[in-house]
C-alpha cells in the first residue's frame, strides 16, 4: 500500500468507527428506562462532542474522499438499528418520528438555510400532508403510494398561494406572514366538520404493492411490529429527501440560492431572478414537508389540529436553528434531540417547549453557527487545496 493510499484509508477507518458508535449510542439511548441512565449517556454525548473536535478532519476528509462508503455505512446502521428494535413498538415509532421530522426540517432548511425565506408555518404544511392522507385513505379510490406523493404536492401548491404575500414582504413582516397562515390553518380545521372540526380523523394504513403496513411482517418465524414497515418508509423517505437536498445545494439553483439569501440587490445585478428563486425554494422545501406529513398520518393513525400548532412549527425552526442553518447533518443531530430527549426524560414532558426555548437561545448568543455548522461553500464539490 503506497503513503497516499495509507493516508486516504486512515479517514474511512475513522469515518466508520464514528459511524458504528453513533449507531451503538442510539441503540443504548432508545433502549433504557431510567433518568439516571438516560443522564448518564446524556452526560456521555458530551464528552463524545469535546473528542470529537480531534477527529472531525478525519472525518470530513472521509466524507469527501469516500461518499458512498459512508454515506452506505450510515444506511445499514439505520437498518441494524430497525433490526435490533424490530419487536418493539416504542422505540420504532420514536425513530419514524424521529426521520419524518429530520425530513421536514431539510425542507425548512431549504427555505432558511438556503434561500433566507423564513417560514414559521412548518407545522401547518405538515398537517396539510396529514390531512391529505387521511381525506384521501378514507375514499379508497387513490393507491397510498400516489396519496403520500399527493400529500408533498398539494402542500406545495398550497405554498404557491402563500409564497405571493412573502415576496412583497421583507424581514419580521413576511415571518408574521407565515405565523398568521400557521394559525389560520387550526382555525380553519377546528371549525371545518368536514375535515374532523376538533376531534380529528382517522388515517388508514399505508400498503404498498399489496404489503399491508398495518400488519407487522414475519420475519424467520419470529412477528415484529408494524412500525417496522414505517421505519423502512421514513429511512427511504428521508434518504431520497437528503440526497435532493444535498445536489440541490450543490447544483446551481443552490448557489442562486445561497447568493440571494447573503445579498438580493447584488443578485439581482447579476441576473439572478429573486422572486422565481424563492418561490422554488419554497415550493421544494414545503413538499419534502408535506411527504413527511403524510406518511407521519398514516403511521399515527389519527390526527387533530392540536398536532399541527404554532407551537409545533417552533419545534421545527428549532430543529434547524440547533443544528445550523443549512447543515444537513446537524439537522439530523439536531431532530434527534427534540424528538427523542422530551420522551426519554418524561419530567421534561410538559417543559419541552421552555426547554427548547432556552436551548434556542442559548444557542443564538453562544454559538450562532448551530452544534453542526454548514461548512464554507466550495464553488467544486469535493475540490481540496493541493498538499
Amino acid at each position: 500500500m503506497t503513503m497516499k493510499q495509507s493516508t486516504s484509508a486512515a479517514p474511512l477507518a475513522v469515518g466508520l468507527t464514528a459511524v458504528a458508535a453513533v449507531a451503538a449510542y442510539f441503540w443504548a439511548f432508545l433502549s433504557v428506562e431510567s433518568n439516571v441512565a438516560v443522564l448518564g449517556l446524556l452526560a456521555l454525548a458530551a464528552l463524545a462532542a469535546i473528542f470529537s473536535r480531534k477527529i472531525a478532519p478525519s472525518l470530513d476528509r472521509a466524507m469527501d474522499e469516500h461518499d458512498c462508503v459512508m454515506h452506505g455505512a450510515i444506511l445499514a446502521a439505520l437498518l441494524v438499528l430497525i433490526a435490533l428494535f424490530a419487536e418493539d413498538h416504542f422505540p420504532l415509532l420514536m425513530f419514524s418520528t424521529t426521520l419524518l421530522y429530520m425530513t421536514a426540517a431539510l425542507g425548512l432548511n431549504i427555505q432558511f438555510g438556503y434561500a433566507g425565506i423564513v417560514n414559521f408555518a412548518g407545522a401547518a404544511f405538515f398537517g396539510i400532508g396529514s390531512y391529505t392522507s387521511a381525506v384521501l385513505t378514507a375514499q379508497g379510490l387513490v393507491p397510498p403510494i400516489l396519496i403520500l406523493v399527493l400529500g408533498g404536492i398539494i402542500a406545495a401548491a398550497i405554498g404557491f398561494v402563500l409564497i405571493l404575500p412573502v415576496l412583497r414582504t421583507r424581514g419580521h413582516y413576511s415571518a408574521v406572514v407565515t405565523i398568521a397562515f400557521s394559525v389560520l390553518f387550526v382555525s380553519f380545521l377546528q371549525v371545518n366538520d368536514v375535515l374532523g372540526g376538533p376531534q380529528g380523523l382517522s388515517v388508514g394504513a399505508m400498503s404498498l404493492l399489496g404489503w399491508d403496513f398495518g400488519t407487522g411482517p414475519t420475519l424467520f418465524g419470529v412477528e415484529t411490529s408494524f412500525y417496522v414497515n414505517y421505519a423502512l418508509a421514513s429511512v427511504a423517505l428521508a434518504a431520497l429527501a437528503f440526497t435532493f437536498t444535498r445536489r440541490l445545494e450543490r447544483s446551481w439553483l443552490g448557489l442562486s440560492l445561497d447568493a440571494v439569501r447573503l445579498d438580493e440587490t447584488a443578485s439581482a445585478c447579476c441576473g439572478i431572478g429573486i422572486r422565481r428563486a424563492k418561490v422554488l425554494a419554497f415550493g421544494f422545501g414545503n413538499l419534502l414537508i408535506g411527504l413527511a406529513g403524510a406518511l407521519f398520518g398514516m403511521m399515527i393513525g389519527y390526527i387533530a389540529p392540536t398536532s399541527f400548532t404554532f407551537s409545533d412549527s417552533l419545534l421545527m425552526v428549532a430543529i434547524v436553528l440547533l443544528g445550523g442553518m443549512g447543515s444537513l447533518w446537524g439537522t439530523a443531530l439536531a431532530a434527534a434531540i427534540v424528538v427523542l430527549l422530551p420522551e426519554k426524560l418524561q419530567v421534561l414532558q410538559e417543559y419541552r417547549f421552555l426547554l427548547f426555548s432556552v436551548m434556542v437561545i442559548a444557542m443564538l448568543l453562544f454559538r450562532p453557527q448551530g452544534l453542526l455548522p454548514r461548512g464554507v461553500r466550495r464553488f467544486v464539490p469535493g475540490w481540496r487545496p493541493a498538499e
